[in-house]
């Protein structure tokens, strides 16, 4: 592999690759296939081995010194390949007290099985860091005029912005955010996603155990058509029995085993409920945001492609939220927050997204495809703000296609498009 400075695209990951290097012995980078792991972190690196290589991992199983080198920081690309080596990677950072020899990347959580071959955890050696797919900011596709950091310190400025048209939000949705699928014709961006989904179902799902296809297929199709929806286990077994009669998934144990291999491969990230702080904490909905990795992976569930968005202008607002909470996912994760969204089970009252930063401070933020329906998300975030004890710090209405980003002057309410924005 030859890294060419000039073909890199910057992640917003690389700061904390740097920050970590300088703390802990190794450092782990995990995140699903396709997302840019290893380019990023060979980027950050002086050597590096590959164990989905057969020659390098018969030798790491022979003697792990037969791949170690002293060219710091070493790349170990695939370590779940062979478990052990997170146990001898965390021994040489004893040994030796020097920071950030190794960077370590996986696109698999370690089953059962394979944990058992791991003995300690790596804490205070091993710093962990999850990489997603890339964000609009990441890609180009985002001018970066608003700044999440910007609204949180109260100095971010009024701005006219350019936006792109409904179609192209619609390719971007459908292109999701794989490096490899920016530069390719927009009438083939859907070819990727299908590729990945079918990994999943012919190798990767097995890797404990044979699984059944037709079951994780219809699983997944029933996750796309509740993607960014709270849909609890019954409601997907349901779901999978309306849409296929004739072959239904009936256990909620087949449908935790599937969902929790899709959890380890990363293709799932589920937003939990935020609950902080609410006048009348019994009624907050405690139940996740179902989450694929990537909103690309539903349109390749779902057979959908831009033009069919524009004709199912439903399916695409839910298709532009997880395209949004993908994004604030990876801006407020690269800042030290969290992202959560909030219901409350009596009234019905949600918020889309819930920023918690570092400080414990937060934002309120909620996603509308069309700038029509700013006047009803103003109305919810109100009604949210006057239930909180203690208040947002900013509040925010991310839109597809409003032309500038703008502090209303009535509510102090942000409104701004997703092409705008950056931590």
């Amino acid at each position: 592999m030859k890294f060419n400075e000039n073909e890199y695209l910057p992640r917003l990951i690389d700061k904390q690759i740097e920050d970590y290097l300088k703390v802990f012995g190794a450092i782990s980078v995990e995140g699903p296939k396709w997302c840019g792991k290893t380019w990023s972190s060979y980027k950050h690196s002086k050597s590096a081995i590959y164990l989905d290589d057969d020659v390098t991992k018969a030798k790491a199983l022979l003697d792990f010194n037969l791949i170690f080198s002293e060219e710091y920081p070493e790349l170990i690309d695939e370590w779940h390949l062979v478990p052990q080596i997170w146990d001898r990677v965390r021994r040489k950072c004893d040994e030796d007290s020097r920071k950030g020899k190794y960077i370590l990347t996986c696109s698999t959580e370690l089953n059962d099985e394979k944990q058992k071959q791991v003995y300690h955890s790596g804490a205070g050696r091993i710093g962990k860091l999850k990489m997603y797919p890339m964000s609009l900011y990441e890609s180009g596709d985002s001018s970066g005029e608003a700044s999440l950091t910007k609204m949180f310190e109260n100095k971010q400025k009024n701005v006219n912005v350019e936006v792109p048209s409904i179609e192209r939000i619609g390719e971007l949705i459908v292109r999701g955010g794989w490096p490899s699928n920016l530069n390719v014709d927009t009438d083939k961006i859907g070819i990727i996603p299908k590729s990945y989904i079918e990994s999943i179902l012919d190798k990767d799902m097995n890797d404990d155990k044979k699984r059944d296809k037709n079951k994780m297929r219809m699983l997944l199709k029933s996750l796309a058509r509740n993607e960014s929806t709270i849909a609890s286990k019954e409601t997907l077994i349901k779901d999978i029995a309306d849409n296929n009669p004739e072959d239904v998934i009936e256990s909620k144990i087949t449908i935790s085993d599937y969902l929790d291999v899709l959890d380890r491969l990363h293709i799932i990230e589920n937003q939990e409920a935020y609950s902080a702080n609410y006048r009348s904490k019994n009624r907050v909905g405690k139940s996740v945001k179902r989450h694929l990795i990537d909103p690309s992976l539903a349109c390749a569930l779902l057979n959908l492609n831009p033009k069919k968005l524009l004709q199912d202008l439903n399916t695409f607002g839910f298709l532009f939220e997880s395209l949004v909470e993908r994004d604030l996912r990876i801006y407020i994760e690269s800042l030290g927050g969290n992202l959560y969204h909030f219901r409350d089970s009596v009234t019905g009252l949600e918020v889309d997204a819930i920023l918690e930063f570092a400080s414990g401070d937060y934002a309120a933020i909620e996603i509308k495809l069309s700038y029509n329906s700013i006047e009803e998300a103003k109305s919810n975030l109100l009604k949210f703000y006057n239930n909180m004890e203690k208040k947002p710090k900013f509040m925010g209405i991310i839109t597809a296609n409003f032309n500038a980003v703008v502090k209303d002057e009535e509510t102090g309410i942000y409104i701004l498009p997703i092409t705008a924005l950056k931590p």
